[in-house]
């Protein structure tokens, strides 16, 4: 059985195909024959047998090129739907719509991973047991062997089910990234025009302090008389007059401005907070303001809003730091036992001990034919470059030293740390932000337009 999660979002339930996008399936729905059987009743009208546990028996439901959906994984599928949309406090009805949506879905997953399998995507074992010890620890268990305990004693095999699912979800995600990063084409005159738009300025990394306050309106705005919305604006444009006065004492303003108003004013001091933190609707007034001002009084549906700029911690650059690293590798592979491959890295180990130039000892012994070449030069490294156990062991070696051996998924390792220093990256850093958020933009669209030419381009038959 292949498994699959789904949840319920604004009254639109999304299937969760791999780790990183959702598709909407109500959108999909139409464009899917009926997912269950139909009969007619003597009026001549289609009812639909709605498929439940208790009146599943096995059989086909869908044909999918070559392969076959069962009734039973629907099943089990609507079973996991409804249980996680009642797990959000969204409860879903066992219709023939979720039916046609849970089932359209199966049909989507099937013809991905399918795609997978010819392509020969294989996620990273690594990134699947990292996965697993998330899950472990979530439910308060310290290793991955303890949720296989768990699970198999609860349910033999589940084990294996959820880690065969979590196989199929980092697939399907790298097959969907990789389709969809080739649809979606960002230039460098995208990402210019992008920062140089309103929305960039969420990307900055300064911070504001920031005074927020509301009045709120005694009533509904639509049922508000002429008076009532003038005695709210009144009382904001006092607030905003005693809010001008350098280093106020925000409570007593608000105090003093509340008077006989019948509703408390809400807000006040908000500490300090990054332009990506505040409210969409008011950072750009935000980002806007001078040190000390206080914005117009702002009409919103709810009240009418003050903000004051009380302070700002400028942060135009971003520092972050770098080691200056070279490596010897030796792998492990078919070729070479992991045994062998330790006692080479310790015998180079030890002519380094001895004197050896390391440079020269990775151009002629590391297995890394992009950095043998120059001496085992990687060049300059930032946090989160290299795998955990590189990363920790640079940061843990000195200037101008290297380190003993260690091990990492692609074999055994040597570093020497060169140099250190802190980077300005700030403006690579905005690139990369607006970057991003261009992409996740333009992404759905093309996640749409990929998955419909995939549906296309098969058999899909299904069955009465």
């Amino acid at each position: 059985m292949r498994f699959f999660s789904l949840r319920q979002t604004s009254r639109v339930v999304l299937l969760s195909i791999g780790a990183s996008l959702t598709l909407t399936l109500s959108a999909q729905a139409a464009t899917v024959a009926p997912a269950v059987a139909q009969t007619s009743n003597p009026a001549g009208q289609n009812t639909v047998d709605r498929l439940t546990p208790a009146n599943s028996t096995d059989g086909i439901v869908a044909l999918v090129n070559e392969n076959a959906i069962l009734k039973s994984e629907l099943v089990d599928a609507i079973t996991q739907t409804q249980a996680r949309a009642r797990a959000a406090g969204e409860p879903i009805a066992n219709s023939a719509q979720l039916q046609s949506e849970v089932l359209n879905a199966l049909i989507l997953r099937e013809l991905q991973l399918s795609m997978v399998k010819r392509v020969g995507l294989s996620p990273d074992e690594t990134e699947i047991n990292q996965r697993l010890a998330q899950i472990a620890q979530s439910q308060g268990l310290n290793s991955i062997s303890a949720l296989q305990q768990r699970l198999d004693a609860a349910r033999p095999g589940s084990y294996a089910a959820l880690r065969a699912q979590l196989i199929e979800d980092a697939a399907i995600q790298e097959l969907q990234q990789r389709q969809i990063s080739r649809r979606v084409r960002i230039s460098e005159q995208d990402i210019d025009a992008f920062l140089a738009s309103p929305e960039a300025k969420r990307l900055n990394q300064s911070e504001y302090q920031t005074v927020h306050v509301r009045v709120p309106y005694i009533d509904d705005y639509s049922r508000l008389s002429a008076a009532q919305r003038e005695e709210a604006l009144k009382v904001a444009q006092d607030l905003r007059t005693r809010l001008l006065e350098p280093n106020v004492n925000v409570s007593e303003a608000v105090a003093a401005s509340q008077g006989s108003y019948p509703i408390p004013i809400q807000g006040g001091d908000m500490g300090f907070h990054k332009a990506a933190s505040l409210p969409t609707e008011l950072s750009s007034k935000i980002t806007n303001l001078d040190i000390g001002a206080v914005s117009e009084p702002l009409l919103t549906p709810e009240g009418i809003d003050i903000v004051k700029l009380a302070d700002k911690k400028a942060s135009d650059t971003m520092l972050i730091p770098q080691w200056h690293t070279r490596h010897i590798l030796v792998k492990v592979d078919e070729l070479q036992t992991d045994a062998l491959a330790e006692q080479k890295i310790n015998d180079l180990y030890e002519q380094l001990r001895n004197g050896a130039d390391f440079a020269a000892l990775a151009s002629t012994y590391s297995d890394d034919p992009g950095s043998a070449g120059r001496g085992g030069d990687l060049d300059w490294v930032s946090e989160e470059d290299m795998v955990a156990p590189f990363e920790a062991t640079m940061k843990n070696t000195a200037v101008g030293d290297y380190s003993a051996p260690f091990k990492t998924q692609f074999g055994w390792h040597i570093l020497k740390v060169d140099g250190k220093r802190q980077q300005d990256v700030s403006e690579q850093y905005r690139r990369n932000m607006a970057r991003q958020a261009l992409y996740q933009r333009l992404a759905p669209q093309a996640q749409e337009d990929w998955l419909q030419e995939l549906r296309a381009g098969a058999y899909i038959q299904v069955l009465g």
